[in-house]
């Protein structure tokens, strides 16, 4: 079905008409100074379309969520977890609800971080839910930036890998990315290029105007119109919206955003008690403030007590009793740590959480059933996890078998162990091989393409082999342990997702 979208009009007093199934295939680049109309050019294109595809907005300043009020939109307010974003934006994929993603009130790194979650769940979506959806994002050099400066790198990296995902390989799941920047050149050029359609408004240094020439296939003297471009003015190029560049005048919007730009308005008569005004306190404020005379200064210490006081020794810290039985001590610790460590297993939501945030519900819980002893570090905290989400059991504690695997795992990194020893219990226990999903959902992953990378790399360090018999079926092999798993649909259900609703 195709529909056309009504941006404006164009120089001739001709309708500027927008192929939007076209928008939905090829992207879009919207580009102008401050001031120069993108968000107004943006708010535009989102009523025009809003009966007609699924949006979502990725607003930094808190201007789009006036939409709600006008055309139904769900604003989600970023100041939430990582995990809670997440979450959000598969559910929005599910429903189809258009949202406005409201970061106004954060730093900018927890905007790049709030703003990377939320994408990364909308691209993890299930492929049942990949309809069709716009997702514009404002001021995008925020979140693409082309050179890193005062935000972290670990924020950086992942706000440029949600938003290169969402212009190379969004448009296979559904996502048709927009993105509006005030300067291409802070723009990441990988992140640029893969837009075919460009609004390119007012913009005045000659690296922008350059670059911008080069994008709509003009020569660097047609370039000097970027200059002249008036508010509200862009040049329209790219399959759905013309073949030539075209200029174009953004029409009328119904909704409006909080913010707008300054008017100038004569100053107040200046009063006769100016200074009072400003230097003395209202009322209110009086109540407000409490004035605490400083402490006096304490009395001269005499040099020889100060002295005798240096060269004074340290008194020897005290040695705390032991316990008289240290061995009973220990197993208790151990059967409260593995209780807890249960606790946290089970629980269905703990598979897609971070390790910092399961690391400290871990330890609340310790607090809680009162484990005697210093908490577990992290990296230990991390161990532990692997093994318990492989679920070895206490039948498999002793197995030769199980303990080589156990070995095996110690040379990989702790975000994949969990992984491994799943694949490894399988063999040990002769069990089909997990599927996809299943191993997936170990990794904290809703996808199963990176479950199937996983074993690829398990293979290449030479701790595994992987087979398929000719019914498809995947067989898995373990070298040093000398076992291999039985026969399993690579494409089956996560089989621990299943028994947990069966338990329920």
């Amino acid at each position: 079905m195709k529909v056309g979208i009504d941006m404006g009009a164009t120089t001739n007093g001709t309708a500027a008409m927008l192929d939007l199934e076209e928008l939905l295939a090829t992207r879009l680049l919207v580009q102008g100074n401050s001031g120069s109309g993108k968000s107004y050019l943006l708010r535009r294109l989102l009523e025009q379309s809003a009966p007609w595809v699924q949006q979502c907005i990725i607003d930094p300043e808190g201007d789009f969520v006036t939409l709600a009020d006008v055309y139904g939109h769900v604003v989600v307010d970023a100041a939430r977890t990582e995990a809670e974003l997440t979450r959000i934006a598969a559910r929005i994929r599910q429903h189809r609800v258009s949202v406005v993603v409201n970061l106004e009130g954060l730093d900018i790194d927890q905007q790049m971080k709030a703003a990377a979650a939320f994408l990364n769940g909308m691209f993890d979506a299930d492929r049942d839910y990949w309809y069709p959806m716009l997702v514009v994002v404002d001021e995008a050099q925020l979140f693409a930036p082309a050179v890193g400066g005062e935000v972290s790198d670990e924020a950086r990296k992942i706000s440029l890998s949600a938003m290169t995902n969402l212009m190379c390989r969004g448009r296979k799941r559904g996502l048709a990315g927009v993105i509006a920047t005030q300067r291409l050149a802070k723009l990441a050029k990988n992140v640029a290029a893969e837009a075919s359609n460009f609004l390119m408004g007012r913009t005045f240094l000659d690296i922008d105007m350059a670059r911008a020439a080069d994008l709509l296939g003009m020569d660097r003297r047609q370039a000097e119109q970027f200059r002249d471009l008036q508010r509200g003015h862009f040049v329209a190029l790219g399959p759905a919206l013309s073949r030539r560049p075209l200029p174009v005048k953004i029409g009328k919007v119904e909704t409006s955003a909080r913010s707008s730009s300054p008017k100038l308005m004569p100053l107040p008569d200046s009063p006769v008690d100016a200074a009072d005004l400003i230097f003395t306190p209202s009322a209110e404020e009086a109540k407000m403030i409490v004035r605490r005379p400083p402490p006096p200064p304490p009395p001269p210490r005499p040099i020889a007590e100060i002295l005798e006081q240096v060269v004074k020794s340290k008194p020897e810290a005290e040695v705390p009793d032991e316990p008289l039985f240290p061995g009973l001590v220990e197993a208790e610790r151990e059967e409260l740590l593995d209780k807890v460590m249960t606790e946290i297993i089970d629980d269905p939501e703990a598979a897609y959480r971070t390790v910092a945030v399961l690391y400290q519900d871990f330890l609340v819980r310790c607090r809680i059933h009162r484990v005697p002893g210093e908490p577990l570090a992290l990296p230990a905290f991390r161990r532990r996890l692997a093994v318990a989400q492989a679920s070895g059991g206490d039948e498999l504690i002793d197995d030769e078998k199980w303990q080589t695997a156990l070995r095996l795992s110690e040379s990989l990194t702790d975000d994949v162990q969990g992984v491994f020893l799943i694949v490894a219990q399988a063999a040990v226990k002769a069990a089909p091989c997990p599927s996809d999903a299943t191993l997936a959902r170990a990794y904290g992953s809703h996808s199963t393409s990176r479950a199937r990378r996983l074993l690829t790399y398990f293979e290449e360090r030479g701790l595994l082999v992987v087979r398929n018999d000719f019914k498809g079926m995947r067989v898995v092999a373990f070298p040093d342990m000398g076992c291999e798993t039985a026969a399993g649909d690579p494409n089956g259900p996560d089989e621990s997702a299943d028994s947990a609703e069966a338990a329920e």
